[in-house]
């Protein structure tokens, strides 16, 4: 049981839309990422989906509008809903989703994280 320093957490990695492991709550994986630029367009068919921003902006596009998150603001994707987001600028995005969670959901790419790091 120790205190976790996001700041400290963020400053361990560089790498952008690469999820890391910075803790465990019950099934929930807790996972920091930095993200910079246009993800994919993608859903999670089992999994609800929470976004944290503490650093930057965030866009979240979803098929019938936009939502715009800025620092302090979280928003939750419900399961089977498609999402792309999008960081104009470098943002720093706490996520809070079930261990099974792949970050590019129902794609498999480039892009999708299989083996997440601990921090």
């Amino acid at each position: 049981m120790d205190k976790v320093n996001i700041n400290e957490k963020f400053s361990l990695f560089s790498d952008y839309w690469s999820p890391k492991i910075a803790g465990e709550i019950n099934d929930l994986h807790v996972k920091f990422a930095k993200l910079k630029g246009e993800f994919i367009w993608h859903k999670h068919e089992h999994e609800d989906e929470m976004f944290l921003v503490v650093k930057g902006e965030l866009l979240l596009k979803f098929r019938d509008r936009d939502v715009h998150l800025n620092e302090g603001e979280f928003m939750i994707v419900p399961k089977g809903v498609e999402h792309l987001p999008i960081a104009e600028e470098e943002a720093h995005v706490i996520f809070f989703e079930p261990k099974s969670t792949v970050n590019t959901g129902d794609e498999v790419n480039d892009r999708t994280v299989s083996d997440l790091s601990l921090i």
